[in-house]
């Protein structure tokens, strides 16, 4: 037996046996809707004692559900409430629930995927409502439902408690569905109506098989009632489907009567009401029982043998099987092209869903196309009204800028041109002529050079009977020129135990003379270049104190602070008594007051300086300020006490200090190291070369203070030693 949906019902039918048929109702936000399509359901659809799966799309994200043996899942506590209203309501109709959740952002193919996996007969969805159909065209989940459900679905879209749109199923459901096992597989006694498509009837069953071509009433003419027969219009051969299918015809050829499988035999008459010549008859076995029947249908038919009689039965008996062959013949064919035009018919509504589908998902994606488009349009004049915002932004910054570096080169003008001026009626520094020069330098012998200075050639001299130092700028030497007069403005203004002493100077000839320092540059003490000693860990300690005291000095001149921009071992000069003092003031700035007031911070069109003593963030902006000068002092100040090459040393000795391995990074010459101390100096050092300005210390209050400590710190330690 075939399994089909019964007309009337829609319960699944095998044999005798009737099942519930798979009943989903989709629930979502919106109760009215969803509710009404559930009573709706449990009117017209469901029974007591039958399972409805109530099934919702989540397009919330991921719900937490288990997902139980049917490879679904529930919902999880959030999505119980949404379930709890339509659970009481099918509980008081005495109807079982099954839970399902479905994690889509697509809520129609959502709902005709899982009715394709789970083999839903029937579907039943609440119809929007129309304001909603009208501004979201696009999204009628029903609709789209109902056109893309599997063909073996039928589904109902309810609108106020009424259907408001239908689409029956073609063909039958799946056997199997993953829901059925735990719904169980109730049979009924009867059919209900449930709404369900019906099959044709010719599909019903085997034994009321018909064609749909031929009459309803299950027959076709016999071929004796040809008005060319010699036979009657009516007789007694009964219908043609039982003497084609059941009856044993055989005993017609040979001439003998015989009783055939349904045990009918067959009987030919010499008289009957209908036709007075010959009639033929099927009769059973318990219509002879009557003996005087018996009797006399033996003596009626001895008499109606006759041997003409025979042959003219054998030939009508010939030429009607022919004809029965061929009117079989025929009914096999019309059957066979009845069910090719059915399968015809049922591929073209199915290539015809197919396409509906296709041109609803075509112009789907074309209304997101367009959407797509507009949103990408209107994203473009934002970006487009945001570029231009940002240009107008710009250009005032701009111009706010400019004017400030304008008023700012304004005022250096003024200070330079004022220094000039003053520089030719002031004699704050002793000019000196070339004659005096090459007198002292024994013309610049080469024996009595002692170094090589950024922008030229350093020589020992005697000039007013004192030891001094030239420094000669070279010719060729493209920025000498402006940090000689830089040089001679600032040294000739300041005087102070840390800085170096500018005697005087030959502008003419690009020389300056200097005080000599005859302990040579830091840089060559700590790296004990020409042989010499190292310096203990006492004067280290006052050195660091010193230069700081001299930057600060610097960073605290009036009316404008001074900005030393390359602050380096070899910048700070030792003498006899390893006294140090900053020389180098060639790239020192002059920070314009109008520039910053309380934060100097003044931008410079290029970066000066020494690789690894450079301020990253002036490198990288171009903003200079005063604690520029505090990164050097931070390399430097880590120099002191490692006398290592300054790359990568600030990391290097962060390391060590978290490894609990400081003492390794100091400078091994040294062997009567006070650790935590020098620690202590390494930690202000590292706080100085941290990377943003705002993070480091203040050169007054922070750096100042711990350093003179460690500097008594030395002091002591050296006069503990001479006691």
């Amino acid at each position: 037996m075939g399994k089909y949906s019964d007309p009337g019902t829609g319960m699944s039918v095998t044999g005798t046996e009737s099942v519930y048929p798979l009943v989903a109702v989709a629930i979502d936000n919106n109760n009215k809707t969803s509710q009404g399509a559930l009573k709706w359901a449990v009117e017209h659809l469901l029974k007591r004692g039958q399972t409805v799966v109530l099934v919702h799309v989540n397009t919330k994200g991921t719900s937490t559900g288990l997902v139980d043996s049917s490879g679904f899942k529930q919902p999880d506590a959030q999505l119980r409430e949404l379930f709890l209203p339509y659970r009481c309501f099918c509980t008081r109709k005495d109807i079982n629930c099954k839970d399902v959740v479905l994690d889509e952002m697509d809520v129609a193919r959502a709902l005709i995927e899982f009715a394709q996996s789970a083999s839903i007969e029937i579907i039943v969805l609440g119809s929007p409502p129309k304001g909603m159909l009208r501004r979201f065209k696009s999204s009628d989940v029903p609709q789209i439902v109902a056109k893309g459900a599997p063909d073996f679905c039928t589904v109902y879209i309810i609108g106020k408690e009424k259907v408001s749109h239908q689409k029956f199923a073609i063909r039958a459901a799946p056997t199997v569905s993953p829901l059925r096992p735990q719904m169980g597989n109730p049979s009924v006694p009867k059919f209900e109506s449930a709404g369900a498509t019906a099959p044709p009837k010719w599909m019903a069953s085997k034994d009321n098989f018909s064609d749909p071509g031929l009459p309803s009433d299950n027959s076709i003419k016999s071929p004796f009632t040809r008005e060319s027969s010699n036979c009657s219009s009516r007789n007694s051969y009964g219908d043609f489907s039982a003497f084609s299918d059941s009856t044993d015809i055989s005993f017609i050829s040979s001439g003998r009567p015989s009783v055939d499988r349904y045990g009918f035999q067959p009987r030919l008459s010499n008289g009957s009401e209908s036709n007075p010549e010959h009639s033929f008859e099927m009769r059973t076995p318990h219509r002879f029982s009557n003996s005087n029947e018996y009797s006399n249908f033996s003596q009626s038919s001895n008499a109606s043998y006759s041997s003409q009689n025979m042959d003219d039965v054998e030939s009508e008996i010939r030429r009607l099987r022919m004809e029965l062959k061929q009117t079989m013949d025929m009914y096999s064919t019309a059957c066979r092209e009845a069910i090719d035009a059915k399968q015809k018919l049922t591929d073209l509504e199915r290539r015809k869903i197919e396409e509906q589908q296709k041109l609803y998902e075509a112009r789907s994606h074309e209304e997101t196309a367009k959407q797509m488009i507009e949103e990408e349009r209107a994203k473009a004049r934002a970006a487009v009204e945001a570029a231009e915002k940002s240009n107008r932004l710009a250009e005032l910054e701009a111009k706010k800028r400019l004017s400030a570096e304008m008023l700012a080169l304004k005022e250096a003008e003024e200070k330079k041109k004022f220094m000039l001026e003053s520089s030719h009626n002031d004699i704050r520094y002793r000019k000196y002529t070339i004659e005096e020069i090459e007198l002292a330098t024994d013309k610049f012998n080469v024996n009595r050079k002692v170094g090589e200075g950024g922008y030229g050639p350093v020589f020992k001299g005697y000039l007013d009977h004192t030891l001094v130092a030239i420094k000669v700028l070279r010719p060729d030497a493209a920025q000498g020129r402006s940090q000689f007069q830089q040089e001679v403005e600032v040294l000739s203004c300041i005087r102070h135990p840390n800085m170096v002493i500018l005697m005087g100077a030959c502008p003419e000839y690009g020389c300056l003379v200097y005080e000599y320092m005859a302990s040579g540059s830091l840089d060559d003490r700590l790296f004990c270049r020409g042989g010499t000693p190292t310096i203990p860990w006492q004067h280290r300690f006052r050195i660091a104190a010193e230069v700081a005291t001299g930057l600060l000095f610097l960073h605290q001149t009036k009316p404008e602070p001074l900005v030393h921009r390359d602050l380096k071992p070899a910048n700070i000069l030792l003498d006899g008594n390893l006294v140090s003092k900053i020389s180098d003031v060639g790239l020192a700035r002059l920070i314009p007051p109008s520039v910053a007031d309380d934060v100097t911070q003044y931008r410079m069109t290029s970066t000066a300086g020494t690789f690894c003593y450079i301020d990253p963030e002036y490198q990288q902006t171009g903003m200079l300020g005063v604690k520029s000068d505090i990164y050097s002092l931070g390399v430097l100040l880590l120099q002191v006490i490692t006398a290592r090459s300054p790359m990568g040393l600030t990391h290097s000795v962060s390391r060590a200090i978290e490894n609990g391995r400081f003492a390794d990074v100091l400078d091994p010459e040294v062997r009567d190291w006070p650790v935590e101390a020098a620690q202590r100096l390494a930690e202000v050092a590292l706080r100085c070369a941290e990377l943003r300005r705002k993070d480091r210390p203040d050169l007054a209050t922070v750096v100042l203070p711990e350093l003179h400590k460690l500097r008594l710190l030395g002091e002591e330690s050296l006069c503990s030693i001479r006691r």
